[in-house]
């Protein structure tokens, strides 16, 4: 993806060709170049590593956000990036935490690459050592650690004893890496429960939750499931969070759908297991207003992007790229629909290894408009041929066009009484290349 400086693109260029796979899970090497780094991972303050399908790094951004509003100095590792490579790594701050700087992300990744000494190793895996070298030369109260996919073998689980285990939502996705059942994903992802170590677990479906009661109860670590350890529900628009400590009635998440009340539980969930962080109410009420996560369920207000829509009309964004991503997205909308109506166009560009079908039969109901793009600059995107086929079997009205741009000022040549709702979604890269178009950069 487009959008980090020269330098970082000649580095990733380089280090991209360490390994013929761009996805080969195992855990060997990462730990041959972290002894060589003299063991970073193990000089970290205390870790939260979060795993799951869909809304891990919601979740991040809620833990991120109740932390700092405690006082906290919080670094975070979160990938993959929308624009910039400097978005996966937050270092922690008095005050609030800032993306590292592209002079000492040059520096980082060329201590690994020196160490790793060209033996083959994954993209992800050197971005991964990259993490806990950077972190281990700053202070902080609190690591962060989103796990890329799966869990098991992820680059990420050579943290040998976090302060937490996380695990939300677990859904069919990876299914060439991480098995063809929700019971082996849900195995996979479980993979990052420690012995001993605390396990909070957003609700799950009966497959998922068994496969993570196995791993917990086999590696005797305390579990504090949703919907029986802890509680979290809406009330008069309002977040109301209750576990065995007492009750916390919460202002509404700024991000928006009612699946962030979910995450925002689970951010809430995991701080309340942990005694190392003395939390107020207050905090925890900040975090989960203010938290910012880019690409979910994200309304663009203005720039060049936008300007090329109708006139009047919403432009969201959200990087929702499989069956469950989709249903959450289609329940924001149905939210938006009861509130304000308007006529709704999907604009989706999605990779080839997805459920196009799965994905779009969430918003089957919602709209029977469907443009279908090519994610640019992406090996591995698929046709909007294909996409068509997926929304025609679908009964929906789909065209194609060349580009996002292209697709937006389709749309505005359009006649409509009211000025439609666009979503552009089905893929983080697409995202990505939304915002940098649009200007709107992570900060």
């Amino acid at each position: 993806m487009s959008g980090f400086s020269l330098p970082h693109s000649n580095l990733i260029a380089r280090l991209s060709q360490l390994h013929p796979k761009r996805i080969d899970l195992g855990l060997e090497r990462m730990q041959r170049l972290l002894q060589r780094l003299d063991h970073p991972e193990r000089k970290l303050p205390p870790i939260i590593h979060v795993a799951g399908t869909n809304g891990k790094g919601s979740t991040v951004a809620y833990l991120r956000a109740i932390l700092e509003a405690a006082g906290y100095r919080v670094h975070a590792f979160t990938s993959p990036y929308l624009v910039r490579l400097n978005e996966c790594y937050r270092l922690g701050r008095v005050g609030g935490g800032v993306l590292v700087d592209d002079a000492e992300l040059d520096a980082t990744f060329e201590r690994c690459e020196s160490a790793n000494a060209g033996e083959p190793i994954t993209l992800f895996e050197i971005e991964t050592a990259a993490a806990f070298d950077l972190f281990a030369r700053h202070p902080a109260d609190a690591v962060l650690l989103e796990v890329g996919l799966g869990g098991r073998l992820d680059a990420t689980n050579v943290i040998e004893a976090p302060a937490a285990s996380v695990i939300s939502s677990v859904g069919i996705d990876h299914t060439e890496f991480l098995g063809p059942s929700l019971q082996s994903i849900a195995t996979e992802k479980a993979g990052i429960i420690k012995r001993g170590i605390p396990v909070i677990c957003a609700a799950q479906e009966p497959e998922a939750l068994d496969a993570i009661e196995s791993c917990a109860r086999r590696l005797r670590a305390p579990l504090y499931r949703a919907g029986q350890e802890w509680h979290v529900g809406v009330e008069r628009g309002r977040l109301v969070y209750q576990d065995d400590r007492g009750l916390l009635d919460l202002a509404a998440p700024r991000l928006f759908g009612r699946h962030q009340f979910d995450n925002a539980g689970l951010a809430v969930a995991a701080l309340r297991a942990l005694d190392i962080f003395k939390i107020e109410p207050s905090a925890f009420e900040a975090g989960v207003v203010n938290a910012e996560w880019p690409a979910r369920m994200q309304r663009l207000g203005s720039g060049p992007l936008v300007d090329q829509g109708p006139i009047g009309g919403e432009i969201w964004l959200d990087g929702g790229h499989n069956p469950e991503g989709g249903r959450v997205a289609a329940a924001a909308l149905g939210d938006l629909e009861e509130r304000v109506s308007r006529p709704l166009v999907v604009i989706v560009g999605m990779m080839a290894n997805k459920d196009a079908r799965g994905f779009l039969a969430n918003f089957a109901g919602l709209t029977r408009h469907i443009v279908a793009v090519t994610i640019p600059d992406r090996d591995g995107a698929m046709p909007p041929d294909r996409l068509m086929d997926a929304a025609r079997s679908l009964g929906m009205r789909v065209e194609s066009a060349v580009s996002v741009e292209v697709a937006l000022r389709t749309i505005a040549k359009l006649s409509y009484e009211v000025p439609p709702r666009i979503l552009i979604t089905g893929s983080l890269y697409l995202a990505g290349h939304v915002l940098s178009a649009n200007g709107t950069l992570p900060t």
